[in-house]
């Protein structure tokens, strides 16, 4: 029998509440809330006990929508009915979300939450004959059961009886405010706010089109059949709030919560309890006028609003809600979204075989072994770079250094021929050797023409050679050609001499020659560092690397 019930129920058959649903309701009667003698303020108690004790005052309109969305229940007609397994996974992953996003030190027992909440929605549908459960009822009830702020809820609630203009449907609505009103109707209170068929042309009797704006004025005037829905929120506001004076019949030292004070009996005030309850003391009757406070205002606090109200200082009162455009947004448009989805599946899936392409081919041995030469070589050629690198930037630091060696050389040589414009003597002539005749003609900046064979030939190499080598077999060169000239100048000598002998038996004079200038010839081996001297006086020193200068300023004079 049970399987069937359990059958028949998951079908949106009418349906029954099991006897563990009693459960909430025997809690709820031990609360005495029935001894509240105003019927607003029982039924927003009995509904803020049942909010409490089901821990939906913890969840907010968003959460809904979220819970609804993954649930697929936004794609179901209003009036579709829905399994209780269906309603039992809905409202088991709203507290199961909620137990996630609570801190450690405040817990919940999600699946007792969720069998209170199921079994109390299933009597509330069975609150009416005939009654089944449909999408409709799950997002009416959860809707106005839940937390957060009545202005969202209210919204949300727009959005399921409106059409796509922003317009409210009356039949929609009608349906709507028939699931809604099952609530107070489960806790006894329908003959105060139950449903009938003139409640929903009641909320707006005046207006043919009811807009969002319109129906948001809910929260400040509502309707007489949903006059409990505010209080229910505002009880949620003021549970907190302290008022530190006295209840003048309880003799209370305090109030939490909603404080009464009378407009006739001067320094008369009711804490809610006593309030609600119809008690009454002294002069004081039931009848009279009663003003309602959520907040405590110390008389400092009075006095200031009071003259900021009289000279004009205090600004407009605020809106009830805010106020949002006629116009209803526009939503995107998921008309090809199937589409959408199916093209990033096939990407997904290309995506995933090429990984696994790349991860066979990487275990391949072959390929492996390919790769490893291939770095080694690379590796290889790296290294040959950076020296080639650092050989270029040895060459370019030597040949700066000879440009500017070049640069001091003709500067010198420019200076010697003003000091000496005679033309050379035969001997300098000689002693240049295999230079050409018509080495001098060569413009001043080829300061390597009176040079010999070798030692151009050394500078007229490129890069490869060895530029160490290369001055060395230079300056062997130049040796050779000084002792050729030190052996023209000994020769000429004696020559000059013996003009000398010949002068002085004629008794005529001849000038001395000018003795032949110190030469200095430098080399790039250190080893190679010496000197002499020639038997008419001149100084041949070998010196390192400036070699050319001083065989340029010799050969000038």
């Amino acid at each position: 029998m049970e399987e069937g019930a359990q059958r028949e129920r998951g079908r949106g058959a009418p349906v029954t509440a099991g006897a563990e649903g009693r459960r909430i309701f025997m809690e709820l009667g031990e609360q005495n809330l029935d001894a509240i003698c105003l019927s607003t303020y029982r039924t927003a108690c009995k509904l803020r006990f049942i909010q409490k004790r089901c821990n939906l005052h913890l969840i907010d309109i968003y959460h809904v929508i979220e819970a609804v969305r993954d649930a697929g229940l936004n794609a179901v007609e209003l009036n579709a009915g829905i399994s209780v397994t269906r309603l039992e996974n809905l409202v088991s992953s709203l507290f199961n979300q909620l137990s996630k996003r609570l801190p450690t030190t405040h817990t919940i027992d999600p699946l007792q939450s969720t069998v209170l909440l199921v079994e109390f929605i299933l009597a509330a549908v069975e609150s009416e004959p005939d009654s089944r459960l449909t999408v409709l009822s799950v997002k009416a009830m959860l809707a106005v059961l839940c937390g957060g702020k009545l202005v969202d809820k209210l919204r949300y609630m727009f959005s399921q009886v409106s059409d796509s203009g922003g317009v409210l449907v009356q039949s929609k609505f009608d349906a709507f405010l028939r699931e809604a009103l099952k609530l107070p109707t489960a806790l006894h209170e329908g003959p105060s706010f139950g449903y009938t068929h003139t409640s929903a042309r009641s909320c707006f009797p005046q207006q043919k089109r009811v807009m969002l704006n319109m129906f948001l004025d809910i929260v400040s005037d509502p309707p007489q059949c949903l006059v409990w829905l505010p209080l229910l929120h505002r009880l949620a506001n003021v549970e907190h709030v302290y008022h530190p004076v006295s209840c003048s019949y309880c003799r209370g030292n305090g109030m939490t919560g909603f404080r009464y004070r009378c407009l006739r009996c001067r320094g008369y005030q009711l804490c809610q309890n006593c309030f609600w309850r119809g008690n009454a003391s002294g002069s004081h009757s039931s009848q009279h006028q009663m003003k309602e406070h959520s907040t405590w205002k110390s008389p400092a606090t009075k006095l200031g609003r009071a003259l900021s109200r009289t000279l004009g200082c205090m600004s407009s009162r605020e809106p009830p809600h805010p106020i949002y455009p006629e116009e209803p947004e526009r939503t995107l448009n998921l008309a090809n979204i199937v589409e959408i989805l199916a093209e990033i599946k096939r990407l997904r899936t290309e995506h995933e075989a090429a990984c696994q392409l790349s991860h066979q081919g990487s275990t391949n041995p072959n390929l492996l072994a390919e790769l490893r030469l291939l770095r080694q070589r690379k590796d290889e050629l790296e290294q040959r770079m950076s020296s080639l690198q650092e050989s270029r930037r040895e060459l370019m630091v030597q040949l700066e250094g000879l440009m500017k060696l070049l640069k001091v050389t003709q500067a010198q040589a420019a200076g010697s021929s003003h000091a000496s414009p005679s033309r050379p003597s035969p001997s300098s002539v000689r002693s240049v050797g295999a230079a050409s005749p018509h080495a001098y003609m060569y413009p001043p900046q080829d300061s390597l023409a009176g040079v010999g064979g070798d030692v151009r030939e050394a500078f007229a190499q490129g890069p490869r050679r060895n530029l160490r080598n290369d001055l060395l077999v230079a300056a062997d060169s130049i040796t050779n050609t000084v002792s050729s000239l030190v052996k023209e100048l000994h020769s000429g000598t004696d020559r000059r001499h013996t003009r000398t002998t010949d002068s002085k038996h004629t008794h005529t004079h001849t000038r001395h020659a000018r003795n032949v200038p110190l030469i200095v010839i430098f080399t790039n081996d250190e080893e190679m560092i010496f000197n002499f001297k020639c038997e008419n006086g001149t100084k041949v020193h070998f010196l390192n690397v400036l070699f050319f200068q001083c065989l340029l300023s010799f050969l000038s004079r």
